[in-house]
Formats: structure tokens, C-alpha cells, sequence
């Protein structure tokens, strides 16, 4: 075996660019045969995953169709397998700091301003400001309910206008409010904002509206991940 080769069979997994990205998927390809494969198909498979030089010469005839088959079909569930692992490990990279899924009521202005101040600072911060008997207070309420269960790294918190200690400032006249913080700073200051939607609204609609605001993170992973999970478990 040439030490170009040998170098190339002991390179770790993970590596970045196109030959680490090859040499992932080859090694992945590898690992994944299931051990009950005949032991003819398992061979085939390695010579095509990792070609040694001693395969050259096996691997340049002109595949047969029953080989072109075997290896076409193992492929494809593999490369299902690869794509779900890679898309997994790409999500955990890029998840950070805690998971809220609920929404956490604030008791007091301390409360408040520790939240803005101390949440880690890529964590985005949304406070509802409502009051009991404000009309769409409740009902946002409910909204941001559901939205906490979508954006679990997002902290959807409330607060009564009373228990902020500056209830003069929250009049029913901009409630409900919402204010939204990230590092501490204020990215959006919205009063009155049931003024922005219909009569009825959903947690849609609010989702709508802070997307066109660029205030909510992007959902293209979970999509992705359930995308894989309506093509079926590969066995």
C-alpha cells in the first residue's frame, strides 16, 4: 500500500473541505454495512468506499447489473443515514444555552430587569406587557404560548403593567406591548401591537409579524428534520 494512501485511510472523520467531507461519507458508507449483508456484497461495498490499489484493477471491469444493483440500493439507504446524522450533528453545533418552551412570568420590575440583563447574549428575550381586562391581552397570551413550544431558544416572558412598578407608563391606551431584547439591548418596541392584526388573530400571525421584523430565528432546521422523518426510517 502506497503511504498516500495509507495517509488517506487514517484521516480522522469530520475533516472540512471536499476530500474530509469524501473521506467522512466513505468512512460513514463503511461503518453502516449491516453485518448480515452477504459477505460478497459487503466486500463489493468496500472496494467502492475505500478503493485500495490492490482494487483498481477489480474496480475497472465493467460492473455487472446485479453488482450496479447491489450498490445503487445500499447508496441510497446509506446516503439517507448520512444526510440525517450530518443534518443532527449540524443542528447540536448550533443549538446553544438553555431550552424555555414556555412562557415565563416575570413577578416583578427586578424580575424584568434581570432578564434583559443577565440572559445569555445570544439568547433572544420577548416580554409581553399586558394588563387583566385589556382587550387582545389574553389573547396574545395564548399566542406566545404557542409560539414558546416552536422557538424553545427564544425566552418568551410576561409581565403585569402593575408589576413592572411603572404601571403610569403602561396605560390601557399601549397595551398589550411587546418589547423584545437581545445582549441587553432593546430591538423592538412595539405598543399597542394588536393594532398590527384583525380583530381575531392566531399565533401565526404574530409569528408573521415579528418575521418581518427579522426577530425570530430561523425554523430551516427543524423543517429539514421532519422532511427526513416523512421519507421513513431506514432500517
Amino acid at each position: 500500500m502506497s503511504a498516500t494512501t495509507q495517509d488517506e485511510d487514517d484521516v480522522p472523520a469530520n475533516h472540512t473541505g471536499p476530500k474530509g467531507v469524501i473521506n467522512d461519507w466513505r468512512r460513514f458508507k463503511l461503518d453502516s454495512v449491516d453485518q448480515t449483508v452477504p459477505q460478497n456484497k459487503r466486500e463489493l461495498l468496500r472496494q467502492m468506499s475505500s478503493p485500495r490499489d490492490d482494487d483498481k484493477e477489480r474496480l475497472n471491469r465493467k460492473m455487472s447489473v446485479q453488482e450496479y444493483e447491489l450498490i445503487q440500493e445500499e447508496d441510497e439507504r446509506c446516503l439517507k443515514r448520512y444526510r440525517k446524522q450530518c443534518m443532527q450533528e449540524m443542528h447540536e453545533r448550533l443549538s446553544f444555552g438553555p431550552k424555555f418552551e414556555s412562557v415565563h412570568e416575570l413577578e416583578s420590575g427586578e424580575a424584568f430587569l434581570e432578564v434583559i440583563e443577565k440572559e445569555h447574549r445570544l439568547t433572544l428575550v420577548v416580554v409581553h406587557i399586558y394588563q387583566h381586562g385589556v382587550k387582545g391581552c389574553e389573547e396574545l397570551n395564548s399566542c406566545l404560548d404557542c409560539l414558546a413550544t416552536e422557538y424553545s431558544s427564544v425566552k418568551f416572558c410576561r409581565i403585569d403593567a402593575v408589576a413592572t412598578g411603572a404601571a403610569e407608563r403602561f396605560s390601557s391606551e399601549v397595551l398589550p406591548t411587546l418589547l423584545v431584547y437581545k445582549a441587553g439591548e432593546l430591538l423592538g418596541n412595539f405598543l399597542a401591537v394588536t393594532q398590527h392584526f384583525n380583530e381575531e388573530f392566531f399565533a401565526t400571525d404574530v409569528e408573521a409579524f415579528l418575521n418581518e421584523y427579522g426577530l425570530l430565528p430561523e425554523k430551516e432546521f427543524e423543517a429539514c428534520a421532519a422532511d427526513e422523518d416523512e421519507g421513513g426510517e431506514v432500517e
